[in-house]
């Protein structure tokens, strides 16, 4: 199997899928979720977030990654919002202070003979870094196991390069889960860009192996002889990765979401393409160019993710009853909903095959709003799109500034000569403002404000 826990003493992978059966559940606390990249990390500001509508926070505390509740235990103000002084994170609020460990290291109000309370500290989470990415456990720390992080090991071989994007979007992780388990609809829903039309056919698909841990298995075309399997693995709880390899050529492709559920109706993607062939464009292309295209090619796949999620969420039943599923299309897909049914009762939520579980006192009539503009979220997630906006945003001004001096200084020349030169450098510089114009409402189009 290809996604296997982190091993860093030896070559050899366990497979996760293959292990004991322990629970007959799947415990949503005591496994490891992927944040963010590291290169999207601010080191210089506390970053907040939430795991099921748990708030979290995390900071650099010298060389080391500290994760804490985001929650003062002041006033319950939310430390993300505050600043970092000398490595201890301040509550915006009153100015309370936390170490590394949580521990309340000053508060600014308290008497010269007072005494910190016991209850003012915060409670502190495992985090750490692997394969670019930042990790946390949610639940008892002493059950973090990091050899059980679902790396990818070809990203630790030589000759591999990969690419990643941090996006957020407002759907809730089970429809994008099931959604990036359906190699089906690429011809259909992107024609023109990553697909065919022509090319949609029946696949062959098989469940290979099936687990508390997640699923494995494999598709093909049916219309060319000998075609390509293409093996899909759903890692819990919540990685979605597809690869597969050309032997004769020692070609290897793959491409992992791993998928974060901040709260109901909203989930955070983390993709990497990775492959160890014509490496060079990877290798050059700035990663804000890449992920312009990325953003087209979801905004195809949100849109429809979240008419889908409206429409099962407004008819209340289960699954089952609204999908007319077809063994040639929706193996996977299903087969996560049929996942969530065995082992999913420990979950905030879920939405099964057959049953589900909704979240208490949900406020009415919250999964009936839609936000379609924009369709999701990430220019402010990315350092590269983020800094390429304000680049971008920065020469579209300067060029029009330019513009209008070298369109002064033509009108004013006397010289014919230096008239025309004029003329053509202020045409030049409009040219580059206008480009910088499109790139920033390209950017713009996945921003939050």
């Amino acid at each position: 199997m290809t996604v296997a826990p982190h091993k860093p003493d030896s070559a050899q992978s366990t497979n996760p899928l293959s292990e004991p059966e322990l629970e007959s559940e799947f415990n949503w606390r005591n496994c490891w979720y992927p944040i963010c990249f590291r290169q999207d990390f601010a080191k210089d500001r506390p970053y907040g977030f939430s795991l099921y509508d748990e708030p979290f926070v995390i900071f650099k505390h010298q060389e080391e990654l500290i994760c804490l509740t985001d929650r003062c235990p002041h006033r319950a103000a939310k430390l993300s919002d505050g600043q970092l002084i000398d490595g201890k994170l301040e509550c915006l609020y009153h100015g309370w202070q936390f170490g590394h460990e949580g521990q309340c290291l000053h508060i600014p109000q308290l008497s010269a003979d007072g005494t910190i309370p016991v209850n003012a500290n915060v409670r502190s989470h495992k985090v750490v870094e692997r394969q670019g990415l930042i990790w946390i456990w949610p639940g008892a720390a002493e059950l973090a196991d990091e050899q059980a992080i679902p790396t990818i090991p070809q990203l630790d071989q030589p000759g591999f390069v990969h690419s990643d994007k941090l996006t957020e979007v407002p759907c809730d992780i089970s429809y994008v889960l099931e959604h990036m388990l359906d190699p089906a609809h690429i011809h259909i829903t992107h024609h023109g860009n990553q697909g065919d039309r022509a090319k949609a056919q029946p696949l062959e698909m098989e469940i290979l192996e099936s687990s508390v841990n997640g699923f494995r298995g494999q598709s093909r075309n049916t219309r060319e002889p000998n075609s390509t399997w293409i093996k899909f693995d759903f890692i819990a709880p919540s990685l979605a990765h597809f690869y597969f390899s050309i032997p004769d050529k020692d070609w290897f492709f793959g491409q992992a979401f791993y998928l974060f559920p901040l709260s109901k109706g909203k989930c955070r993607i983390l993709s990497r393409t990775y492959r160890n062939f014509v490496t060079q464009p990877v290798k050059l292309m700035p990663r804000w160019w890449t992920h312009l295209k990325q953003n087209k090619i979801l905004a195809q796949d949100i849109s429809i993710l979240l008419g889908q999620q409206h429409e099962v969420e407004r008819l209340g039943e289960p699954v089952k009853q609204v999908y007319s599923p077809i063994p040639t299309c929706d193996t996977f897909a299903m087969e996560y909903r049929k996942w969530l049914d065995r082992v999913g009762a420990s979950l905030p939520y879920y939405r099964g095959y057959l049953t589900s579980k909704d979240r208490e006192n949900e406020p009415e009539g919250q999964l009936n709003k839609m936000s379609v503009k924009p369709l999701f979220w990430h220019t402010e997630l990315c350092h590269s799109c983020n800094r390429a906006y304000q680049i971008s945003q920065r020469v579209e001004q300067l060029g029009v500034g330019v513009a209008i001096v070298f369109a002064a200084l033509a009108i004013l020349a006397d010289d014919s000569g230096l008239q025309i030169g004029a003329v053509l450098l202020a045409v030049a510089v409009v040219i580059v403002a206008v480009v910088a114009n499109k790139i920033k409402h390209r950017l713009k189009a996945y921003s939050v404000g």
